[in-house]
């Protein structure tokens, strides 16, 4: 009778059509959650305000000439690749963007608001601001414009505290807390001046009046510090990892804004290098102009004291023999020149180290004045090396690090050699002027035999073609050095400029954003169904039942939609009413020939609808015409009085333990055929009295009077009173309800009862809905909200002495009153 049973109410399934019904019952879901989904794509990707992703090349050169014993040992790809990083370093420090962003003048931005888009109006905006930068002005402060006819315009600005800035200085100078209101109306070109400010506004060449008239605009003064660090956000890569050629990328709203910022700034990351390596040439060109200040003074006074002298005294020229003398004087004059020039580089150089402790960036090479001592060459370059390795060790490591340390000793005892070998040289130079002075002065003692004129126009050309020399030697030099310099070309090179032509935005992508939301509008409604099914710990199917136990499944009950909970009698033709028909005549499988039942109904906990199915189950046979006795055996909690309108004075409690009589428990009810038993006063001691020999006894005397006992009993997962009364049933009904019952206590429960091997053991699935996401059960059903008839107040409520009644009134008013 089981195997019967089960083959006609389970039925084989198959997983992927299950899993299609599934996905089906939910087709709506889908349909919504991809309009959704598109639906936010579309209006992100038109209100998103797009980014441009602006990119410049340069490559930065590594000087290589001629063998290279390092790349031979492996570390000439290790020394290239820290030039790199070096480079790359300088390319996004603070120092250089600063000086990129001073070069745009970016000191006022203008803006448009449309359409919930705020966008910038870098080199389109119709209007421009002119202000004295001789002046601080609020920085960060926002000046709402509206143009107006007649060549007017609106101005607003409100602003609790303002930061004036100081354009001329490049820095904030203080913040006053001090309320900023501007309103009013302008012309274009007069002066909008205040206490804290002082501009004017003109309109350009951009200005159309169709466009630009009544349209909301605004426009700010920057800060100098805050456009460094916002401009800082650029990024630098290698192309690949064995070339020297970086890219330097920026993403922007704004794409000319962005193509004149990268291209400044490797107009001045090349500016700065070439100012680097023109450095040398630049200081040797200082250093001259600085000694021709001098001598260039002496030398026009010499000259103006010749043709004096000349001139008063009609002498042009020396004679023969005071021409020879006067030819070793020049030549030992012009020998005495270059030691004097000499000898004050040293005694520059000597002071310049005493000064500068930190760098020799500003030092005058020896060979740029013509000095080739290759000790005092060696000595500077070594030094030179070691401050610009203690630099780089600066940007890993700490003042403090043994490593810093080390390099300190290095370049004070290196310092120390260079000072040592400076003082050796000047000594040298000292004696070898002296030298020339001793000669001169025997030069001298034959310039003094000859005649007062010739010996006082000798003394004076001497003087001037000493300084004439001298400042010849000066020029000769400076020339080197002005050629050199111009001569100089950057030591790297922009490969691709930045440019702005035909940029697509990286950011939206719309296409991808669509396909996207399409992807989530079907994955989120899968993830929902199959998570939906995984995590819940309900019963949702009968795949649910059959993976718990092989118990038979008797049938199931739809869901009531009717106020009343008697609906058998009430609509005797409604779609539930069939239901417990058909439940009816499931039953008869049961009977065995038989033309009596006794069927117990239970149910794991509360609100399953035992009861309701009690009640409807009873009162379908009493339509059928059969004598029907519906006991109501929940003594803990008795309820049945309470939907039929009947007294609970007397009833089963009472009768067990002989207070009442049989014929004195039985109620008629409204209803033809069906009688009810109440289960009384709610007894102590309930378990012991179902246990009882009375109790036995009442069930062989209401067998013998009723086709049909309906017993509604306890859930089982609360009180044993169940499992006394299943002795007297011939069939034992458990009741689960549809997305209501746990899974877990559902499957320990019956477990247990499989293992007490109680005979006519049946599930009843109650509050099955009709819907179009049903599936499961043959007709059909999704699980939704039912009864929890006389049970909500908690798990287990009212069946421990310790807890109380509720003062409540019954669900519903009744229609079967006791007459």
């Amino acid at each position: 009778m089981d195997n019967y049973i089960k083959e006609t109410h389970q039925e084989e399934t198959v997983d992927f059509k299950q899993l299609f019904f599934k996905f089906y019952r939910y087709w709506y879901f889908f349909i919504i959650t991809v309009f959704i989904a598109l639906t936010i794509a579309f209006l992100f990707n038109k209100y998103t305000q797009p980014i441009y992703k602006v990119g410049t090349t340069v490559l930065i050169k590594d000087d290589k000439s001629g063998f290279d014993a390092q790349a031979l040992l492996g570390i000439g790809n290790m020394k290239n690749a820290q030039i790199l990083e070096n480079e790359i370093g300088v390319l996004k420090s603070r120092s250089l963007v600063n000086r990129a962003i001073r070069t745009l003048n970016f000191n006022v931005s203008y803006f448009r608001e449309e359409n919930f888009v705020t966008s910038e109006l870098y080199k389109d905006s119709p209007f421009t601001v002119v202000f004295d930068t001789a002046l601080p002005q609020p920085a960060g402060l926002r000046f709402n414009i509206i143009i107006l006819p007649n060549n007017e315009f609106s101005l607003t600005s409100e602003g609790e505290s303002v930061f004036l800035y100081d354009y001329s200085k490049g820095k904030q100078i203080e913040k006053i807390n001090q309320k900023l209101d501007i309103k009013g109306k302008f012309r274009f070109g007069e002066q909008i001046s205040g206490k804290n400010h002082n501009f004017k506004v003109l309109l350009n060449t951009n200005f159309k009046p169709r466009e630009h008239v009544n349209v909301n605009m605004y426009f700010t003064f920057n800060k100098i510090e805050d456009l460094t660090k916002h401009f800082m956000g650029f990024e630098i890569e290698p192309i690949n990892r064995e070339a020297s050629i970086i890219e330097i990328s920026l993403r922007s709203t704004n794409v000319h804004k962005a193509t004149d910022f990268l291209n400044t700034l490797t107009e001045v990351y090349l500016k700065r290098g070439l100012e680097k390596k023109n450095q040398i040439a630049t200081n040797t060109i200082n250093f001259i102009d600085e000694q021709l200040l001098g001598i260039t003074d002496s030398l026009k006074t010499a000259e103006s004291v010749l043709q004096d002298f000349r001139t008063k005294n009609e002498v042009m020229d020396l004679d023969f023999q005071s021409q020879q003398v006067f030819q070793q004087m020049k030549e030992l004059e012009n020998e005495k020149a270059i030691l004097f020039v000499k000898n004050k580089y040293y005694l520059y150089l000597k002071d310049y180290l005493r000064k500068n402790e930190s760098d020799l960036a500003g030092l005058t090479v020896p060979s740029s004045m013509g000095i080739d001592d290759p000790i005092l060459t060696k000595l500077i370059t070594d030094l030179t090396a070691l401050y610009a390795e203690r630099g780089e060790a600066m940007l890993m490591a700490k003042e403090k690090n043994p490593i810093i340390a080390s390099y300190d000793d290095r370049i004070r005892v290196n310092k120390r050699t260079l000072e040592e070998n400076i003082k050796n040289i000047v000594n040298t130079s000292s004696i070898s002027i002296k030298e020339i002075d001793n000669r001169i002065n025997v030069l001298s003692g034959k310039i003094s035999k000859l005649p007062a004129t010739q010996r006082l126009l000798f003394g004076i050309e001497r003087k001037f073609k000493l300084n004439d020399a001298i400042y010849t030697y000066l020029l000769e030099k400076r020339s080197e050095a002005q050629i050199t310099r111009a001569s100089n070309l950057p030591d790297n090179e922009v490969i691709d400029p930045a440019s702005s032509d035909e940029m697509e935005p990286v950011f939206p992508k719309k296409t991808l954003n669509y396909t996207i939301a399409l992807l989530l509008g079907f994955i989120f409604p899968i993830v929902y169904v199959l998570g939906k099914g995984y995590f819940n710990d309900k019963v949702i199917d009968k795949k649910d039942l059959e993976n718990i136990t092989s118990l038979p499944l008797l049938g199931h009950i739809i869901h009531n939609n009717k106020d009343s909970k008697i609906v058998v009698a009430e609509y005797p033709k409604s779609s539930i009413a069939e239901s417990f028909r058909s439940v009816r005549t499931n039953l008869q499988y049961f009977a065995q020939a038989n033309d009596k039942q006794t069927i117990l109904i239970t149910s794991t906990m509360v609100s399953e609808g035992k009861t309701f199915i009690a009640i409807n189950l009873a009162s379908i046979f009493a339509l059928y015409g059969k004598r029907t006795l519906l006991m109501g055996f929940d003594l803990r909690k008795p309820k049945i009085y309470q939907d039929f309108g009947l007294s609970n004075t007397e009833g089963i409690s009472s009768y067990l333990i002989n207070r009442s009589s049989l014929e004195n428990i039985i109620q008629k009810s409204p209803l033809e055929n069906l009688d009810i038993i109440m289960a009384g006063p709610v007894p102590p001691n309930p378990a012991e009295l179902i246990a009882s020999d009375r109790n036995s006894e009442l069930f062989r005397l209401l067998k013998e009077k009723y086709d049909y006992i309906i017993i509604d009993t306890p859930p089982v997962g609360l009180v044993t009173d169940a499992f006394l009364l299943m002795k007297q049933a011939d069939v034992s009904m458990f009741v689960v309800r549809q997305n209501y019952t746990n899974k877990k206590v559902f499957g320990s429960i019956i477990s247990d009862i499989e293992k007490r091997k109680i005979p006519n053991i049946t599930i009843l699935v109650n509050d099955v809905r009709f819907d179009s996401q049903s599936y499961g059960y043959g007709y059909g059903y999704g699980y939704g909200y039912g009864y929890g008839y006389g049970y909500g107040y908690g798990y287990g409520y009212g069946y421990y002495t310790d807890d109380q009644e509720p003062d409540k009134e019954g669900l519903i008013n009744k229609m079967f009153k006791k007459s």
